[in-house]
């Protein structure tokens, strides 16, 4: 997404190209996997469209979110072994990555405190109406906040400051107002939000006496999606903070610092995520919230 290691000589025209075939390579399995579990993901949606949730409702966001990214990410596998010219393009993959990664990171939030909400005040939550209708309103205010971040900050990923179509130059580096957004209000606080109400929960399940294959099917369920949160989220935020702040050495040959290398896979790594929120938050939960 926003990649910040290489370092464009904005005095020439440099249009040469560096072929990647290992992430050529290592996309193909992700799109592949994430193609078939959201279309399988997408047509149980509809078979089920009469009896929604609003748990549902987010999940489908999820599924929105990451078929957008699975469904152009054949071009960033393309870019890998021929490269794409640096056109507007470019930039609109760019922040496709950025709103897919971060509608995911809200959605996943959302879903967090709801549970929390419903295991916590299991009486209040039967009673709670308009449910469905808050969890539309909150998905929308997710794209629309998101839409409003890629158009003020536009300007960042320009043909002009890219080094390849899916590279950043180092030279150019992002507006600290977006670093701020993307890495306290995009990351640190939905974490803070994840691991708060995903502790809260198994908490709770576990200080039930009678503990059913359900309550110990939910509580491993709620585990793993914090890992996987965890996993998947941290490290290219953590790149985001490094690379931004990182200075480069003399003589430097870009492709074997380990910063690119570190940031390259960090940003396959959250890619994987588009797999995982169908296998997790559906065909694992549909169960629990059907």
């Amino acid at each position: 997404m926003f990649n910040m290691i290489s370092l464009c000589n904005i005095t020439t025209n440099f249009t040469s190209c560096k072929l990647d075939t290992l992430q050529g390579l290592a996309y193909s399995p992700v799109f592949l996997l994430g193609f078939l579990v959201n279309a399988a993901a997408l047509r149980a949606f509809i078979a089920k469209r009469a009896s929604w949730t609003d748990t549902h409702i987010y999940m489908l966001n999820l599924v929105v979110a990451d078929s957008a990214l699975i469904l152009f990410l054949p071009l960033r596998i393309y870019d890998a072994f021929f490269c794409l010219p640096k056109t507007r393009l470019c930039t609109f993959l760019m922040f496709l990555h950025f709103i897919n990664m971060y509608a995911s990171i809200l959605t996943t939030t959302a879903i967090s405190v709801q549970r929390y909400l419903v295991i916590r005040f299991p009486l209040q939550a039967r009673s709670w109406r308009k449910k469905k209708e808050i969890a539309f309103a909150v998905c929308l205010l997710f794209w629309g906040l998101l839409g409003t971040a890629c158009i003020v900050f536009r300007e960042d990923n320009y043909p002009n400051k890219l080094w390849t179509c899916y590279e950043r130059c180092k030279n150019l580096p992002l507006h600290p107002e977006l670093m701020v957004i993307l890495v306290f209000l995009g990351y640190i606080v939905p974490l803070f939000m994840v691991v708060f109400c995903s502790s809260c929960i198994i908490r709770i399940l576990l200080k039930v006496n009678d503990r059913s294959e359900e309550t110990q099917s939910t509580i491993g369920i709620v585990t793993a999606n914090m890992i996987v949160f965890i996993v998947c989220y941290t490290p290219i935020h953590v790149g985001f903070v490094v690379n931004y702040y990182n200075k480069l050495p003399e003589n430097w040959q870009i492709e074997y610092l380990p910063a690119h290398v570190y940031l390259l896979v960090s940003e396959w790594i959250a890619s994987t995520n588009c797999c995982f929120d169908s296998i997790s938050y559906y065909f694992l939960l549909k169960r629990f919230y059907s």
